[in-house]
């Protein structure tokens, strides 16, 4: 691998235009693509095979009305009023409703019996003439602001319902920005120099922008989750900066050993740009696995990251290379000391004489580190996930407020409706009995209510919604459905968002131990190609699997048990959402191993040259350490500034994988690693031969010796183009 990917990494070298005009025509060629065929995005909320998708289908192919957009504009009134006293209000709010765009039918709340006992909450149900997939991300927010405009000091109107829950914009972070400028910070105290430190943050940002043209094309073809963009850009980035920080570093550090920029930039394309390649295929490849869960959105996640990622490891690998050789020995320009430091030695590095003494005592080191990682891990057995609701978004969000009124004046079933669906073309349930079925369902228990019957244009289908006594993030909920579900003639569905997400976790259930098999049997299988070892990559996947385990206890602790919540902007405890957990893994997975590969490359590098394990294991860690202590700072400022989001999920998405970043780098790569292999010795490298005489070679160290000498310039190519 590192003689294939010096190969394209010189050949870009040799000729930076071009790489860089390439580059230029491929972004346009993306973005026009994504601007003229890019589809819509939504989140695709069904299990094949489930009850709940063929419902959805029967109302699709039979019934298409009812899979159009709807919403509930909800009112109240203070306490000891009623809303007949703000009736001619409330008929203005929704004559103006009915006026919006769209809009094709406004309930009537007092005609209905939409309103509350005690007359202060009440609700009127609105149809739209588009499904939810044809409004597109934001499509309510016409009529949100059109609510929000209503409220006076006599009556509050909120707007809410699972549509305009689901189709609310994403609000960004405004603290991405500070992210980008910390990483800009740490790397300038690496580098020392202005120049060096905003190549790697002009790469990724190049990485990440062909990444997202990439999804909107991708998005022409399947159905990709809008939560795919910002998950996708946070990954790029943060991967984007380290993989150029990694090459960069290596090429400055065979500057200052002597070499020209020529025989420097291929000796770093051999050694920590086939490390690159091989840790962004290792994320990729994670990344892409989340298709075995069988479900769309996790599915478009998956793949929207490794689009992003593979455009990282691409810029890394192509135009890094043309842009150092652009540079020349301007990369050093804009030094922040007068003095220029000499680069220390190994034995001078703390990180050398913290490795020794950790290899002098390796027991209480490793016992200590397992130790406060299972302790970090262990609320991680307490968990108890949900899908998102409206219920857990922002207090001062309208589909908040709405749930939250919703709740206290019908009922926490309100907001968890079940919608079931009547197939009478199918021998069972006759158009004659479902008079009966709604009687027997309202009656079954745990069931409040039942609404009118509706039957489609063409007789088909019928369809009526029951309501449950307990709120959707419920486990009870789930408990009723299956109740339900098991009375029910054949030719009788239970759909609706509830059953959907109930569906959904079921499908999880089945096909997790999958996903995360296929994630570990790869890493492993890698990582043996590789290092041509068995115990190198066994001991990164359970070191890995630690630091997954501790930001999910992290998590748990803070999300779900309130542990300074508060700080981070909660309101309180929340559910420990369903699908952050899942899509953690492989990116915490994926960014795990690229640590494991470009700090154990680096060892095995010195111990191909020296064969001693002890002085290996220092001298790597010195060489990588303050790189690699960079990178993980750089991540972890990436990713923390999404805790800033107002959205929960995305608070756990980015507290978790910083948590994971900082594990990683700290207890695992300082403590666990060097403690581990001064136990094992050169079993560290142990391979049985006949699986050694199988295994094709793959390797990302630099050839002995170090030194890179069949990639030189020819007839000065590489020295004309320093200066464009």
């Amino acid at each position: 691998m590192n003689r294939f990917t010096r190969s394209i990494a010189m050949v870009s070298a040799r000729h930076p235009w071009r790489t860089i005009a390439s580059w230029v025509v491929v972004l346009g060629a993306v973005f026009a693509l994504a601007g003229s065929g890019g589809g819509h995005f939504i989140d695709a909320f069904s299990a094949k095979g489930s009850q709940s998708e063929r419902a959805m289908q029967l109302l699709e192919d039979k019934f298409p009305e009812a899979t159009q957009a709807q919403a509930l504009v909800v009112f109240a009134v203070d306490d000891g009023e009623t809303l007949e006293s703000q009736r001619q209000a409330v008929e203005a709010v929704l004559a103006d409703v009915a006026a919006a765009d769209h809009v094709v039918d406004v309930a009537d709340p007092f005609a209905s019996g939409s309103i509350s006992d005690d007359g202060r909450i009440g609700y009127a149900a609105i149809t739209l003439d588009e499904t939810p997939a044809d409004l597109g991300k934001g499509g309510f927010v016409p009529l949100t602001e059109l609510v929000d405009a209503s409220n006076t000091a006599d009556l509050r109107v909120e707007l809410g319902g699972d549509a305009v829950f689901l189709d609310a914009p994403d609000e960004s972070s405004p603290f991405e920005g500070v992210g980008i400028l910390i990483a800009l910070l740490v790397l300038l105290v690496a580098f020392g120099t202005v120049v060096a430190a905003l190549v790697p943050i002009g790469l990724a940002l190049v990485a990440v922008g062909a990444g997202i043209g990439g999804i909107f094309v991708l998005a022409s073809i399947m159905d990709v989750s809008p939560s795919a963009i910002p998950i996708a850009g946070i990954v790029g980035l943060g991967v984007g900066i380290d993989y150029a920080l990694f090459i960069v570093a290596r090429y400055r550090e065979n500057r200052e050993a002597g070499r020209d920029n020529t025989t420097a930039l291929a000796g770093a394309m051999s050694s920590s740009g086939a490390a690159v390649a091989f840790a962004g295929g290792t994320v990729v490849i994670a990344m892409a696995s989340l298709a075995f869960t069988g479900l769309g959105v996790l599915t478009s996640i998956g793949l929207a990251t490794a689009i992003v990622v593979l455009s990282a490891v691409t810029a890394a690998t192509t135009l890094l290379p043309a842009l150092l050789a652009l540079l020349g020995d301007r990369i050093d320009r804009g030094r922040l000391a007068r003095r220029h430091r000499p680069a220390k030695r190994a034995e001078e590095t703390a990180w050398w004489r913290f490795a020794h003494r950790v290899s002098g005592r390796p027991w209480p080191y490793l016992v200590g580190a397992v130790f406060a990682l299972l302790a970090l891990a262990a609320p991680a057995f307490w968990m108890q996930t949900a899908w998102p609701a409206a219920g857990d978004a922002p207090s001062e969000t309208t589909y908040r407020q709405a749930y939250d009124l919703l709740d206290e004046g019908f009922g926490p079933g309100m907001n968890g409706p079940f919608l079931v669906v009547v197939d009478l073309e199918v021998p069972g349930v006759s158009a004659a009995d479902v008079s009966g079925l709604a009687e027997d369902i309202r009656t079954s228990g745990h069931i409040t209510s039942v609404s009118e019957p509706q039957t489609s244009a063409d007789g088909s289908t019928v369809i009526f919604s029951a309501m449950p006594t307990t709120g959707p993030a419920d486990r009870e909920t789930s408990t009723t459905l299956s109740e339900v579900r098991d009375v029910l003639p054949p030719n009788v569905y239970v759909t609706g968002l509830t059953a959907m997400t109930t569906d959904l976790n079921g499908q999880l259930a089945h096909t997790l131990a999958i996903f995360m098999g296929a994630v570990l049997v790869a890493s492993f299988l890698l990582l043996m190609l590789v290092f041509r070892s068995v115990v190198v990559p066994l001991k990164a996947v359970v070191m890995n699997m630690l630091s997954i385990g501790a930001a999910y206890g992290v998590l748990v602790a803070v999300f779900q048990w309130g542990w300074g919540s508060s700080l981070i902007g909660l309101e309180g405890p929340t559910p420990i959402t369903s699908l952050i957990i899942v899509i953690m893994f492989p990116i915490l997975f994926g960014l795990s191993m690229d640590y494991e590969v470009f700090l154990i490359s680096r060892i095995r590098e010195e111990y191909e040259r020296a064969g001693d394990n002890t002085e290996a294991v220092a001298r790597g860690m010195a060489g990588t350490g303050r790189v690699i202590t960079s990178g993980a700072l750089i991540m972890i400022a990436v990713f923390l500034a999404f805790v800033a989001s107002p959205v929960p999920s995305l608070k756990m998405l980015g507290l978790g994988l910083a948590t994971a970043i900082l594990v990683d780098a700290t207890l695992v790569r300082m403590v666990l690693v060097p403690a581990t292999m001064a136990l094992l010795g050169k079993a560290n490298w142990w391979l049985p031969a006949w699986l050694d005489r199988i295994l094709p070679r793959l390797t990302v160290e630099a050839p002995a010796g170090g030194e890179v000498s069949d990639h030189r310039a020819e007839d000065g190519e590489f020295a004309e183009v320093s200066e464009p």
